[in-house]
């Protein structure tokens, strides 16, 4: 018998593992945008995504069919918003200029294309609340003159303003 839960504990460590190479760097870098560090120097977004990863390992064997990846982002989020007071002052980067909240909406909207219900049930709030945020976030972007580095700090190159 233990040597059975001992085959099953290796497995699931090895599919979490698995995981982590596969979904890591994405979290990580939605990490980043949530608290508008520098990519490669963001001791902030690499303890939010570890406390994230460490949730999800604690609950692997009871995810029973949940995507990993969603409930990673969704503790992720959750973890940002309960933090979120730690990255009020503004910072560089593209959603540097943002309130946590904001930066919150337009990660989520944009970077991870959830629906807006969706963050509104995640974050307890009303899905207009969640409209007026990613409305003034985005206003907020739009604004500011273009970078021509490039969008290595980004959104997305796929979702990077026009």
């Amino acid at each position: 018998m233990r040597e059975r839960q001992a085959r099953q504990e290796r497995l699931r460590a090895r599919e979490f593992e698995a995981f982590v190479a596969g979904a890591g760097g994405r979290l990580l870098h939605a990490a980043t945008l949530l608290t508008a560090e520098p990519p490669g120097a963001a001791p902030e977004a690499e303890r939010l995504l570890v406390w994230a990863l460490a949730r999800t390992r604690a609950d692997w064997g009871r995810l029973r069919g949940e995507d990993p990846y969603d409930r990673t982002r969704q503790t992720l989020a959750a973890r940002f918003a309960h933090t979120g007071w730690r990255h009020r002052s503004a910072r560089g980067g593209l959603l540097g200029g943002l309130a946590p909240q904001e930066r919150l909406v337009l990660v989520l909207r944009l970077y991870e294309g959830v629906a807006e219900e969706q963050v509104a049930a995640a974050l307890g709030l009303p899905v207009e609340r969640v409209r007026t945020l990613h409305t003034r976030a985005m206003a907020t972007v739009l604004s500011r003159p273009r970078r021509t580095t490039g969008a290595a700090h980004g959104v997305g190159a796929a979702h990077e303003p026009a």
